[in-house]
């Protein structure tokens, strides 16, 4: 009975507007403990169109902004971010089900640091930058210059709903852009508290705008045509926003899901590895896109890592956001894949070593899972399965683990675990992924210098890092003349002696006898200046 009510509370609810109008929210429950929380208004059709024209608007203007000023309200922002944040972890937990210490720790601090690497980068990043003019272009000057694209919906997620939201939508105001901002339906709490974030920062009006709601309003907000969308989520509704997309042509970066494979050969420090494989795994119940989903390890060690596994996997604790290592997950639609994933396996074979069911029927809690006699014929090592479930393969080669842990669609995040550096590299260099960590886990998406994204079906696109910034403008190319001239030595009318002297030309500039270009410089000189 819980389950359906817990799936029941993240649908919508009809309510009557004062005109009788049907009125849908949104509400807000605790996974953690199944209380609601309160409720929040879905923006309907009409809301998003409204949104959409205040933010084309405002984007008139805000382009226009010094970017030191627009970064004075980003400053803002994070101090205001810092000021509040054990009450935003509080709250982040109380939304997702996550220990308070995830939601300071992988929600609230990345975002900050991330916000502070763009306060001092943007200027350089953005910044208009001359380019070099070949010599066949004589007299001209050329620069490359980061004009915002205007609009930009950001679609956030409910596993991260802090910084998979702040990040992009802010990454997106520094380029100059307005955007308009929805949060997950089943995380609608953090979505309001970024909502009084943001309001706390007197912005002008339309250029940040939260649209709460479900599938609904985010089709509204796609038919909409916003000038960039920046989605994260599934690989199958990015499907469909891209399949959207393309009917406008508005360009879009997908940040999907992944299967993320941990490979562990015998030189590894096991103990630390063991210890990286329960994080990677079972940090955030297991919803993490970057988690680690299948474990490969040497066969000589595999036994031995193994038991360590099960051990440590037995002393964690699951419980309530205050007092646990793991608390619970957030979506019961996502519990039913972890179950089914976990039934498929075992009726092909696999054996769960510890773990494999939910706690109580009354939450979403559910046990740190450690499979064993796993194989590629099971969901749970092709499909993501984004639950506490650790499955664990042993592997003879080098050869045959680089093999296994590229035979996936996904290619997100991956990690490679050995003393010997050379080897770690080598092995990091064959795998299919847009991040790779050695001797650790995840922690990639930690550093704002550096870019994140996947590769296949993890997505389309980069952010963090310098990308980050310009993943949100259209570079453009601005070459200039002087203008004293009243006529180029291409322009017509041509003259029988040009194709000649622009042979010679050819060769003197790039061919492999270049002595031979000084030949027709004279005809082609002669040439350029009776162009005049």
């Amino acid at each position: 009975m819980i389950l359906k009510r817990i799936v029941i509370i993240h649908m919508n609810v009809d309510h009557r507007r004062n005109g009788g109008e049907p009125m849908s929210v949104l509400e807000m429950w605790n996974p953690a403990t199944a209380k609601k929380m309160g409720e929040l208004k879905e923006a309907k059709k009409e809301d998003v169109e409204q949104a959409m024209a205040e933010a084309r608007e405002a984007f008139t203007s805000w382009k226009e902004m010094p970017l030191a000023e627009r970064l004075r309200f980003i400053k803002r922002l994070r101090e205001e971010i810092v000021e509040q944040a054990p009450e935003l972890a509080k709250k982040i937990a109380q939304d997702t089900g996550k220990v308070e210490l995830e939601a300071l720790m992988s929600d609230i601090l990345p975002t900050v640091s991330t916000l502070k690497y763009y306060e001092k980068k943007a200027a350089s990043i953005l910044k208009t930058k001359q380019v070099p003019t070949p010599v066949t272009l004589i007299g001209r000057r050329s620069r490359v210059e980061y004009r915002p694209m205007g609009v930009v919906a950001v679609i956030s997620p409910w596993n991260y709903p802090f910084m998979l939201s702040v990040i992009p939508v802010v990454s997106a105001m520094i380029a100059g852009n307005a955007v308009l901002f929805k949060p997950s339906e089943i995380s609608p709490l953090t979505g309001q508290v970024i909502e009084e974030l943001f309001s706390s920062l007197s912005l002008p009006k339309g250029v940040f705008r939260v649209l709460h709601g479900g599938k609904e309003t985010g089709h509204h907000l796609v038919d909409a045509g916003p000038d960039k969308i920046f989605f994260t989520g599934s690989a199958a509704t990015g499907r469909k926003i891209m399949a959207a997309a393309a009917e406008k042509l508005i360009p879009v970066d997908l940040e999907l899901g992944g299967k993320d494979p941990m490979v562990v050969f015998a030189d590894a420090d096991l103990d630390r590895a063991v210890n990286g494989a329960l994080w990677g795994a079972f940090t955030n119940a297991g919803q993490t896109c970057m988690a680690v989903e299948r474990v490969y390890v040497e066969s000589s060690v595999y036994d031995s890592f193994v038991q360590k596994v099960k051990e440590k996997t037995d002393q964690l604790r699951v419980g309530q956001p205050d007092d646990a290592d793991i608390g619970s997950m957030t979506s019961p639609q996502q519990m039913e894949i972890v179950e089914s994933h976990l039934k498929d396996a075992t009726e092909k074979g696999a054996r769960i070593l510890c773990g494999g069911k939910r706690l109580n029927g009354e939450t979403l809690h559910f046990e740190p899972t450690v499979l064993v006699d796993v194989d590629h014929s099971m969901k749970i090592m092709r499909d993501e399965t984004f639950g506490p479930v650790l499955p664990i393969m042993p592997f003879s080669s080098e050869e045959e683990a680089v093999q296994l842990a590229n035979e996936t669609p996904y290619g997100l995040n991956a990690s490679v675990w050995s003393k010997d550096r050379e080897k770690a590299g080598r092995v990091a260099a064959r795998i299919n992924s847009g991040n790779v960590c050695v001797n650790d886990v995840m922690i990639g998406i930690a550093n704002p210098h550096l870019p994140y994204g996947g590769n296949k079906d993890s997505g389309i696109g980069r952010y963090h890092g310098p990308e980050g910034l310009l993943t949100f403008v259209h570079p453009t190319s601005v070459l200039t003349h002087p203008g004293k001239k009243r006529r180029e030595l291409n322009w017509f009318p041509y003259h029988p002696d040009q194709f000649k002297a622009l042979r010679s030309l050819l060769h003197l500039l790039y061919g492999r006898r270049p002595l031979q270009g000084l030949k027709g410089l004279p005809k082609l000189t002669k040439e350029f200046f009776r162009s005049e």
